[in-house]
């Protein structure tokens, strides 16, 4: 195993996590966008205003993205084990 390998798999796995984990951030970070221009906009300082919609909205994204997630996942997965065979120590 050489140390490219080792980078190369570990570039995977970091690329896999931010592609899994973008589309709740991406959803937390719009709703949080929203919340505060509402809070500035009426002048509502309200600091638990802002988690149950991000929440309910990285909820309602993981329901949806799940199907994708898991596919990305899984692939990733299966193609570390078909590379197992070919590692050398």
């Amino acid at each position: 195993m050489t140390p490219e390998y080792v980078v190369t798999i570990g570039r995977q796995a970091i690329e896999t996590t931010l592609m899994c984990s973008a589309p709740m951030l991406i959803a937390a970070l719009g709703i949080g966008l929203i919340i505060s221009i509402f809070q500035a906009a009426t002048q509502i300082n309200e600091q638990t205003m802002t988690f149950i919609p991000k929440i309910i909205g990285v909820f309602v994204t993981l329901l949806i993205f799940a199907p994708w997630i898991l596919q990305k996942a899984t692939g990733f997965l299966i193609s570390i084990f078909n590379q197992l065979p070919t590692i050398t120590p």
